[in-house]
């Protein structure tokens, strides 16, 4: 942040300027090669800094909470709403005021005073450190996880034995310590208990690992299924930074004789929206809910995050009909140049921003939540991870797709579906391409969810069974 606000900040860092009355797309002159690597620097380091950070945040402030004190286990039942609430108050600040300030005085103080809070943010922690609870240090879940599957690989001709017990696994005592815990055998993935079966061979980590190991790994694999349905919502969501804002432009941003929107703003929509139904979820709803579900969290995080794709088709669908409604007031009024207004409301957008902020109040929190709480001990940063890990790969996908629709709808003479000038384009029919590639990512959800359940109860059947077994053998 701070090279960034330099960017922004000192002349001999920022593109020369176009001249009086030039706007950028006529403007000739352009930052040198050195100047886009120095630009581009400071933005891969945040890159980096965010990847570290944002999954272990979350993680670290679970993990602040006692599970066996009653108290603390109900707030920490609320935590990820209410993280999530301070994340997206953040995004209701930089939308309005950071926004404003970068338009009307100056990127350098607009840069500078998020780059002042991340100074403030560092010392808090600096001082907070002491008063934390720590996690012992653990090894590295991908470590763990590459030992497991080459353990597995390279034991393809060995046989897994019918007693779990002759599996390879530490004595009780090895868990005593702070830190490490020990994970029964289950019946998943029985492949990769290859990994724990004992050979006659030099045995290392690299060709035996504890059935504890084993079934740590198991469980991050059989979140991927999960993983895969919420990568599609992240590619929506890419849509509220691009295209939505895209059509902002196009519209009337005044806001009465002396105030506009500005289009980067449109966002606040969304988070306002966001703000409201994480409050409304977490005093109103849970609370009414869980007198019939019998759930701490009102709804299983696997129904919430269904929820949440429900809303995301009806965003989509929502947002191709307000697509439908600019084009037909610019065809009426024959506005069909770029740049040109149509003499619409800017606030016409309010609907589909609304909609995928309540979108997100749901799914985004949920899918934090699970995958969180699925993933095993010593191995939950890499569980929160997973949700970044479907923005990534979101955001990523959103670009693919645009393109390949833009090539593929220009065959055959057409003049495709997404062109420069949004007047000429049909992004109506790609909204609506996109509600169905919704309900189809709906309906995998469904059953991947499904599967995820009938899983962890027959898993759960075993082990009552064998606990049931075993007490009716001690009391004989």
């Amino acid at each position: 942040m701070c090279l960034l606000t330099l960017v922004v900040s000192l002349p001999s860092l920022r593109p020369p300027p176009c001249g009086k009355n030039v706007s950028y797309p006529n403007c000739d002159k352009r930052a040198s090669p050195l100047l886009v690597d120095i630009f581009y620097c400071a933005l891969y380091i945040i890159a980096t800094g965010v990847g570290g950070t944002k999954s272990n945040i979350s993680t670290m402030g679970v993990d602040q909470f006692d599970n066996f004190d009653p108290k603390e286990r109900a707030h920490k039942l609320t935590l990820f709403n209410w993280w999530a609430f301070a994340l997206y108050f953040g995004t209701f600040f930089t939308n309005t005021i950071l926004v404003y300030i970068q338009d009307n005085v100056g990127s350098g103080l607009g840069y500078g005073i998020p780059t002042l809070a991340l100074l403030v943010a560092i010392i808090s922690f600096a001082f907070g450190t002491p008063t934390y609870r720590h996690k012992p240090k653990g090894g590295s879940p991908f470590t763990i996880m590459a030992k497991v599957l080459v353990s597995s690989i390279r034991k393809l001709d060995v046989e897994v034995p019918v007693d779990p017990r002759e599996l390879y696994e530490l004595s009780l005592v090895e868990y005593d310590s702070p830190g490490k815990y020990r994970i029964h055998h289950s019946s998943l993935l029985r492949f990769l208990d290859k990994a724990a079966v004992k050979i006659k061979e030099l045995a290392s980590q690299w060709n035996l690992c504890t059935v504890t190991r084993v079934e740590q790994t198991k469980q991050m694999l059989k979140m991927i299924p999960i993983l895969c349905t919420v990568v599609i919502p992240s590619t929506l969501f890419a849509q509220t930074q691009t295209l939505f804002v895209k059509q902002g432009t196009t519209l009337d941003w005044s806001m009465g004789p002396h105030f506009e929107i500005p289009p980067a703003s449109l966002g606040v929509f969304l988070t306002i929206s966001l703000l409201i139904g994480i409050v409304l979820y977490d005093r109103f709803f849970v609370p009414f809910i869980r007198k019939y579900t019998k759930n701490p969290r009102g709804i299983t995080m696997l129904q919430r995050m269904g929820i949440g794709l429900i809303f995301y088709i009806i965003t989509m669908v929502v947002a191709s009909f307000v697509e439908r409604r600019r084009l037909s007031v610019a065809k009426d009024h024959d506005i069909v140049e770029n740049g040109q207004i149509v003499p619409l409301s800017i606030f016409t957008l309010l609907p589909q921003f609304a909609l995928m902020g309540i979108a997100s109040c749901f799914l985004e929190v949920a899918k934090l939540e699970f995958f969180y709480n699925q993933a095993p001990e010593g191995m939950k940063s890499l569980g929160t991870a997973f949700s970044g890990i479907s923005y990534s790969v979101g955001y990523f996908l959103s670009s693919f797709i645009l393109s390949t629709v833009a090539n593929v709808t220009k065959k055959n003479g057409h003049d495709g579906w997404i062109q420069n000038d949004l007047n000429l384009s049909h992004l109506d029919y790609y909204y609506a391409f996109f509600a169905v590639l919704s309900f189809v990512n709906l309906i995998f959800f469904f059953i991947v969810a499904q599967n995820f359940d009938l899983m962890k109860v027959n898993q759960q059947l075993k082990e009552d069974n064998k606990f049931t077994e075993q007490t009716y053998l001690a009391g004989s």
